[in-house]
């Protein structure tokens, strides 16, 4: 007998979905009988539903969309905070809650996992806040919701929610009987040409500069923000949208962070004759508290479903549309000379290579040994910051949460988007303090084969929080772990990690020489710092929150 449970399993197969998320409970088990027992689908069990959120969330960044199962009340509770993140920055992750019976709510019995008062829908008016679609399934309606449900995620590329009750999961429903089809949001021809005239008249001759961010990914528009940039046009990114576009181009400016940006690259996009930005959403944390000094006027802006030239609005338009518009009219821009751009500054040391290590040498280094094809996963604190500026290989990943700023959410991501891309190899960034909250996903690490690399940055507490306010105080202070021993404690044998420790730059060297020659294992790295060494930008950052957090 076919059913609901095999239609969405198809459902999730179709969208390319090969990894499920998640943790048992008793109202979803019938249901992950069905997505155990699918040929194309591998269930992922997870050590808590806040971290199987946040793998689904890391998945969903490099395979285009995620799917977590949880089960009612508790287990969905505990991921909300990480579909939440998904829902800010715009990652599609499905969620899927198993549910009691429709009798049983109908009963408005006091079940397990409920709050107790007969009211079964508290949760699911919980989860449309954070999701762009919800259904709570019925034998009626079951199919079409969760094609709905699925479309709208595509479209708008946040979660959804799909409850399933016990009752309807076994409900006999036919197969699907055309393909789920892909979403993108609708462009007027009218409004395409109209924008393509504007943008003609107001670019021609002009010197044009790109800022680029994440809303481009997000949209599957990359490749056509490639295109625009392949004439030779001086282009950036925010944090938020690094490795977005080619870094070693030598039309790449840099990485744009408002008043915390490197003065060449402030002066080339505050300073821009013209300004294109392509799917840009300032943020406090990206723009030291919205220090962007960026005239309108000037401005070329795209969004997901609009576009502005100056101050006139084109709509609806869709960002890869209006991006071709523009690769087509880019040969009518200023011919700009690879000159044009500053080349970076090399590093210069600042500690003694067997002194200890301090922030300003650790990310160069790390920069300097990460290879092409290596997703960089970097947690919200040193980690992100650290790493922010420095130039990545071609065909590198950068991920990072700016916007929810979860910490700890990293850990999980990171092995999430392993599974995504079986054939790149993650490399995790993360303090110590952020690991403390999600390290017990090490172990699904280990038993699912993801041989990445795990930077420990070892500092003794919460530093991004000690840059901003209490410096000293003793709330920001964590209770210090021997990382060495924490994969065997997981599960983890010689056979699948090994722990190394770094407190000079030599060691580090070292360090990462060993993480290249065990591409087989899981490598964690513990690298040592002081506790108030912070990354030059995080403490432009962090000045700006705590003076904006004063006002």
């Amino acid at each position: 007998m076919y059913t609901v449970a095999d239609y969405i399993a198809d459902r999730l197969a179709e969208l390319h979905i090969k990894d499920v998320f998640g943790v048992p409970g008793d109202f979803n088990l019938e249901f992950l009988d069905h997505i155990t027992g699918h040929d194309a689908l591998h269930w992922v069990g997870n050590a808590n539903e806040l971290n199987a959120g946040y793998a689904a969330d890391g998945y969903a960044r490099m395979n285009g969309i995620g799917a977590v199962v949880t089960t009612f009340g508790v287990g969905e509770l505990s991921a909300i905070n990480a579909i939440a993140g998904s829902f800010s920055e715009n990652v599609p992750v499905v969620h899927i809650v198993g549910a009691p019976s429709k009798d049983a709510q109908a009963s408005r019995r006091l079940l397990h996992h409920s709050l107790g008062d007969g009211d079964f829908s508290h949760f699911r008016r919980m989860a449309s806040e954070v999701t762009c679609a919800v259904a709570d399934l019925t034998p009626a309606d079951a199919v079409d919701e969760v094609d709905r449900v699925l479309r709208a995620v595509q479209t708008h590329r946040r979660p959804g929610y799909i409850v399933v009750p016990t009752d309807v999961a076994r409900v006999e429903v036919e197969p699907p009987s055309s393909p789920l089809g892909g979403a993108r949001s609708y462009t007027s021809d009218r409004a395409l040409a109209e924008f393509r005239a504007a943008a003609s008249e107001f670019l021609e001759g002009r010197d044009v500069t790109v800022l680029a961010d994440l809303l481009v990914h997000r949209m599957g528009a990359t490749e056509n923000l490639n295109r625009l940039l392949s004439g030779g046009i001086p282009h950036a990114t925010l944090m938020w949208g690094k490795t977005l576009v080619n870094e070693e181009d030598p039309f790449f400016l840099g990485v744009y962070a408002g008043a915390a940006s490197e003065p060449d690259v402030r002066k080339a996009v505050e300073g821009a004759d013209r300004l294109v930005m392509a799917g840009v959403r300032f943020t406090d944390t990206t723009t030291a508290s919205f220090s962007q000094k960026i005239d309108p006027a000037r401005c070329v802006d795209i969004a997901t479903n609009y576009a502005k030239v100056g101050d006139k609005t084109f709509a609806p338009l869709n960002i890869a549309d209006a991006l071709d518009a523009l690769a087509e009219l880019a040969p009518s821009f200023a011919d700009r000379a690879p000159g044009a751009v500053p080349e970076p500054e090399p590093h210069h040391w600042v500690a003694d290579a067997d002194g200890p290590l301090v922030q300003d040498d650790v990310w160069p280094t790390l920069a300097g040994v990460l290879t092409e094809g290596n997703i960089v996963v970097a947690d919200q604190g040193t980690s992100f910051f650290g790493l922010a500026k420095m130039r990545f290989p071609a065909d590198t990943t950068f991920i990072g949460q700016p916007l929810w700023g979860s910490i700890g959410y990293t850990l999980p991501a990171a092995m999430g988007a392993g599974l995504a891309c079986p054939g790149r190899r993650p490399v995790l960034v993360i303090g110590d303090g952020s690991a403390q909250l999600t390290v017990q996903e090490l172990g699904t690490w280990m038993r699912e084969g993801v041989n990445g690399v795990v930077i420990v940055v070892n500092n003794d507490g919460y530093a991004v929080e000690r840059s901003i306010h209490g410096e000293d105080a003793e709330y920001n202070d964590i209770t210090a772990w021997d990382w060495r021993v924490i994969p065997q404690a997981l599960g983890g044998t010689d056979d699948k990690v090994v722990t190394l420790k770094a407190t000079t730059r030599t060691e580090l060297n070292d360090a990462f020489e060993k993480a290249q020659d065990n591409q087989d294992r899981l490598v964690l790295i513990e690298v040592c710092t002081a506790p108030k060494d912070y990354p030059k930008l995080l403490k432009k950052i962090g000045k700006a929150i705590n003076d904006a957090n004063s006002k």
